[in-house]
């Protein structure tokens, strides 16, 4: 025998009660405004990644919030920059999330974000004052792909001072101890001696073609060599008889 059943309105109609999830704390960042807010972040990571692949005492991430209650809440006091870089930490990959409480009090050493119509305001302003008097990061940048407006400031005796431009235009951060400056519309890594800090697949491509190079010196080089031995043997000298 079928029985039927009718449903009450509480099972015809979703529940639209906000259910916050318990335990672990997962990002809760805004969607990238263009792909090329996302290209820029991506690469910043990935650059860094690669000149530090031998170290383990830092976290770079992009678009993670950052959770910094006193009350050790979720809900109250939280800010999601576009990168920022953890230094004396772990590289945990796994995190969802940077709570301040949960790992030993530390706050980014840098903080870069790339401004947009509609954050451009708010990162000059309200995220520039929170990252100089409550997270006291040392280095704060902030990149506007489009217009490529470039600004950085070092914390100073507890307020943000501007950092003065190198002849290239480039601006120092002393915690990565790297420029931040424009190549081809796009902001990159300078090492202390003006060297692009290269993506993976640029150092790759820079690595073939050395050994493209040695390859090509190491034929040249035989090449002169077989050439002079030819030549001594016309002039009746034996270049393998030892003398």
């Amino acid at each position: 025998m079928t029985t039927t059943q009718t449903l009450s309105p509480s099972h015809t109609h979703p529940n639209n009660e906000i259910i916050y999830p318990q335990g672990e704390f997962w990002s809760d960042e805004p969607p990238l405004e263009t792909n090329l807010h996302l290209t820029q972040i991506i690469l910043l990571i990935k650059c860094l990644e690669w000149l530090w692949q031998d170290r383990e005492d830092y976290f770079a991430t992009g678009n993670l919030t950052i959770y910094y209650s006193p009350n050790q809440k979720k809900s109250e006091f939280f800010r999601g920059p576009d990168f920022f870089v953890v230094l004396g930490t772990t590289r945990n990959p796994k995190r969802k999330s940077w709570v301040v409480w949960q790992e030993e009090g530390k706050y980014p050493n840098v903080i870069i974000e790339i401004l947009s119509d509609s954050t451009a305001k708010t990162d000059r302003e309200e995220k520039k004052e929170i990252y100089q008097n409550t997270f006291r990061t040392p280095d704060y940048f902030w990149f506007e792909p489009y217009s490529l407006e470039f600004e950085g400031y070092t914390l100073i005796r507890g307020k943000y001072q501007p950092i003065e431009p190198n002849e290239q235009g480039w601006l120092w951060s002393e915690e990565l101890g790297l420029y931040l400056g424009i190549y081809e519309d796009k902001l990159r890594y300078f090492s202390a001696n003006g060297e692009l800090i290269p993506t993976p697949e640029e150092a790759a491509i820079q690595q073939k073609q050395q050994k493209e190079y040695e390859r090509q010196q190491k034929e040249l080089a035989l090449q002169k060599i077989a050439e002079l031995t030819a030549r001594l043997r016309e002039l009746g000298i034996n270049p393998d008889e030892n003398l």
